[in-house]
């Protein structure tokens, strides 16, 4: 058993591969126009669904293992997302939250 997605409601969905292409190097897998795209998030796929398609009536957090924390935190910003809690050191882990440009909660962490 494996987690087969993470669903993220968006607005955009060509918008948001872009976002999620540019802040986290994630490649497109599929895309069914307007409705649902999936991104190639490692072992675990990243879906991105449109209003049509968004099931999720709740908040959703994805987490993102990144090399250098910093590095990420600036592709996000510059690829239009924002950061709600600045990089905190944890006893395993250093991490931030952000969010995407939908509002989307992400946690992005590295190894201390």
């Amino acid at each position: 058993m494996k987690v087969g997605n993470v669903l993220h409601p968006v607005a955009d969905v060509a918008a948001a591969v872009t976002f999620y292409r540019d802040a986290f190097g994630l490649g497109l897998k599929f895309a069914d126009g307007d409705r649902y795209a999936a991104l190639d998030a490692g072992s675990t796929t990243l879906a991105l669904a449109g209003p049509a398609e968004d099931v999720t009536g709740g908040v959703v957090a994805a987490s993102f293992k990144v090399p250098d924390l910093p590095a990420a935190l600036r592709a996000i910003t510059e690829a239009g997302g924002s950061v709600v809690r600045a990089a905190e050191q944890g006893p395993h882990e250093v991490r931030a939250v952000v969010t995407d440009p939908w509002g989307n909660t992400i946690v992005v962490y590295a190894a201390r």
